[in-house]
């Protein structure tokens, strides 16, 4: 029996926070019957240019995105060096009486040992690398001496820089100095750091500096300005990451500009490229020869370029088409679309290089991978700049693309560390154990709890 109060409750409805059953809604006419799909947030799938930038986001998020940006991208850069190595160099091999796959060959040997370095670097301990620090550079510093002894040393192109090992092959010891100041340079910031010794300036400088300059002043005896700069860049790029005050940095920067413009100076042939900046016109004596045929080469690419292998300029017309003028065959042949994968997979790599140095948290990882960045950023930098004729033709090769074994080798040996420290990422290494055949199936079985017999 209903009282009065009953009656007005039933009138005035349910009340607040009183839970109520609700009527299904009949289904629409001509449907199916089901309930209607519930709208997705704007963020999800098909969420228009603002999903698809929270799916890329997430993406890069990943803990294997740099992994796999290092390792990708760098056997993309080495493998379409290769082609383009082979392309550019069978000119240059007929005329020196040669096969025309004879420049090919040899890079195809150095990317197979620069393979082996690279899975040994990729494998090898951080205490280990650590302690080949101090003897890898004091090995440069003997074979940088050593190319200065008549005899031993040899003289390409103005520049004694070389060593012969015999027949064919020769060493250049600049390029092993780079990877020696990586390593040593890391390991001297990171022994400081655990010591809380980099808040001082002097502990910043002493013997990272001077001991830089002493490679510097070694290389320069041969007359390689363009190493000098790759060194100088890798010297600034540790004290960046190193956390070392803008007076400071900006101080070192000055001193190391001063310097080159001194050294500039003090020679024609380097006072000659400097001129040949942005030229259009080979010059009365052909002095700007060779970066003048490197825009010819860039514009006769067009879009999509004149076709593997139909490249004009490498005719003996363009200087050095296979080594440290690549970029612009690259562009004749693949055009504007090939160059521009190729500047895409450095910047995929150099944004990989940052990010793991962003991320760790051993010092020694931070300075190296720092260090390994800055060495490849830099020195692709200068080599396409003096291509595109907005920086002096400094005689570097393209890292990973151009040809030249002594280049390659200790590159190749940089990737391996850079895929290394990128494999220890936080939450890289779960990720990639996950990935194993079987590792996830067996995860899953242990997640599912036991049922009781006979439940199904």
């Amino acid at each position: 029996m209903l009282t009065p109060a009953g009656v007005w409750r039933a009138l005035r409805g349910p009340a607040a926070g009183s839970r109520s059953v609700r009527a299904p809604r009949p289904p629409a006419r001509g449907g199916s019957g089901r309930a209607p799909a519930p709208r997705r947030p704007p963020g999800g799938r098909g969420g228009g240019l603002r999903g698809l930038h929270a799916r890329a986001r997430r993406a890069w998020d990943r803990p294997l995105t740099a992994y796999y940006l290092v390792l990708g991208g760098s056997l993309l850069i080495i493998v379409l060096g290769l082609v383009m190595v082979y392309s550019a160099s069978q000119i240059k091999a007929l005329q020196n009486g040669l096969a025309p796959s004879y420049f090919f060959r040899k890079q195809l040997l150095a990317a197979a040992i620069g393979t082996v370095l690279l899975l040994a670097a990729a494998r090898t301990p951080v205490r280990l690398l650590r302690a080949l620090a101090y003897p890898l550079l004091a090995v440069s510093v003997f074979l940088l001496c050593l190319v200065q002894v008549p005899g031993i040393g040899e003289t390409i192109n103005g520049n004694t820089n070389w060593i012969a090992l015999g027949g064919p092959f020769q060493m250049q010891p600049s390029e092993f100095a780079k990877l020696a100041l990586v390593l040593w340079g890391a390991d001297l910031l990171a022994r400081k750091h655990s010591k809380k010794l980099l808040t001082q300036w002097k502990h910043l400088l002493v013997p990272l500096v001077p001991v830089t300059f002493l490679l510097l002043g070694l290389i320069m005896l041969g007359g390689d300005m363009g190493t000098t700069v790759v060194l100088t860049a890798v010297l600034l790029g540790l004290l960046w990451v190193a956390g070392a005050p803008t007076r400071l940095f900006s101080g070192v920067f000055g001193i190391t500009a001063a310097l080159a413009v001194l050294f500039i100076k003090t020679s024609a042939n380097r006072m000659s490229r400097l001129e040949c900046i942005g030229a259009t016109d080979p010059g009365d004596h052909d002095q700007c020869w060779q970066a003048v045929h490197g825009i010819y080469a860039l514009a006769n690419g067009g879009w999509f370029g004149a076709g593997l292998g139909a490249s004009v300029e490498k005719w003996g017309e363009l200087p050095e088409p296979h080594t440290d003028f690549i970029f612009a065959i690259t562009g004749e042949e693949l055009g504007l679309a090939g160059t521009l994968s190729v500047l895409a997979l450095f910047a995929a790599l150099g944004y990989a290089g940052i990010r793991v140095a962003g991320r760790t948290e051993d010092p020694f990882v931070r300075y190296a991978a720092g260090g390994v960045t800055t060495w490849i950023t830099a020195q692709a930098v200068v080599n396409i700049g003096a291509v595109l004729g907005l920086l002096p033709i400094a005689g570097v090769p393209l890292p990973l693309f151009s040809y030249g074994g002594s280049a390659l080798l200790p590159t190749m040996f940089a990737i391996g560390l850079l895929i290394a420290f990128a494999r220890d990422e936080p939450g890289a290494r779960a990720a990639l154990a996950m990935r194993q055949p079987g590792v996830r199936w067996k995860t899953m079985r242990r997640r599912v709890k036991k049922r009781p017999s006979g439940e199904r």
